[in-house]
């Protein structure tokens, strides 16, 4: 059988945002002709659910308990040999090595010795949608697959199901909305980032200044952020939690996505929504949503201001730039 044919098991990252940012790489098997297996947290198979693979590997991040998972799988699909690991752990690489297959992997933490092929990171340190499309591109490569033809687009692409548009569709006239005619703002972003917090402070001020403009601002956030959504911006409206490929279709249905730097941004990257995006404790170099239509305010070390996200959202929605109608004056904040 030729290698071409050959599955590979890919093992995706731990975080919502950095799974987004891994879907080019997943396009470049499927355009390479390449079958492919997904290894992830529970949470990312209903999120990929649109994509071809052949099958899902559940992992938990209990060392013991994700490598007897990994090897009854693999006892099970002998035909796979080869793993692609986008995680730089040491404990990714040793858990792929001890359940028999082939890894390819940057090197990092002192694991080159457990890959098959380990590869360098690129220097300087590019985007992370780069980072991890090189390292598909190379592993490919020298697993004899030519990609030379592959190119990384400027855009993401997360094919959603139809029961995540229809759960979308169904929030949303519970909640008397309209498409296209609400702001969805995401006020909390979850864990720290190098011992900052990862929240723009001014959702409440930024709230009520597009509400006295006559807009709807609407926030759906997760369950367990509840109540630091209301806190953050207690005069938004509040939709009940949905799942992530359901709220990824609820932010392509919105006229505009506000949040920060999180899994947010990237969920709305992956479907083409709108949005702009706050930046103060994250590089926008390495982590800003990948795609043309987002507005990145802020950089490392300084949140914007909430005069400059203010004029943004009206230059956004005064622009014609992404292909829709003005709205109605009705709906342009001042600053």
């Amino acid at each position: 059988m030729p290698f071409l044919k050959e599955p590979i098991l890919i093992r995706l990252p731990n975080w919502v945002g950095d799974v987004c940012m891994s879907l080019p790489v997943l396009s470049l098997l499927e355009t390479s002709g390449v079958p492919y297996s997904l290894c992830a947290r529970p949470w990312a198979q209903e999120l990929l659910s649109g994509l071809p693979s052949q099958s899902f590997i559940p992992i938990t991040g209990i060392f013991l308990k994700d490598l007897s998972t990994l090897r009854t799988w693999h006892r099970n699909n002998t035909h796979y040999r080869h793993a692609l690991l986008l995680p730089d752990s040491l404990s990714s690489a040793l858990l792929f090595r001890l359940a028999g297959l082939q890894s390819a992997g940057y090197r990092d933490d002192g694991r080159s010795l457990l890959l098959s092929v380990p590869l360098d990171k690129p220097m300087p340190r590019p985007h992370a949608v780069q980072a991890w499309f090189s390292l598909g591109q190379q592993a490919l490569e020298r697993w004899g697959i030519n990609v030379q033809h592959a190119s990384l687009q400027n855009r993401l692409s997360l094919p959603l199901s139809a029961t995540d548009t229809q759960a979308a569709d169904t929030v949303l006239a519970q909640g008397g909305l309209t498409a296209g005619a609400f702001v969805l703002i995401a006020p909390t972003a979850t864990g720290l980032h190098r011992g900052q917090v990862k929240v723009w402070p001014h959702f409440a001020a930024l709230s009520q200044s597009l509400q006295s403009q006559g807009l709807r601002v609407v926030m759906c956030p997760p369950r367990a952020e509840h109540a630091a959504a209301l806190q953050a911006a207690p005069s938004a409206e509040i939709l009940p939690p949905l799942g992530l490929g359901a709220f990824a279709a609820l932010t392509r249905l919105a006229q505009l996505v506000i949040c920060n730097d999180s899994g947010v941004s990237h969920l709305s990257a992956a479907v083409n929504a709108r949005q702009i995006t706050l930046f103060g404790v994250t590089d926008p170099a390495r982590t800003a949503p990948w795609t043309p239509d987002s507005v990145n305010l802020g950089k490392n070390g300084q949140w914007p201001a909430l005069s400059e996200v203010i004029t943004q959202v009206r230059n956004t929605f005064m622009s014609d730039q992404y292909g829709r109608d003005a709205p109605p004056a009705a709906w342009i904040p001042s600053a």
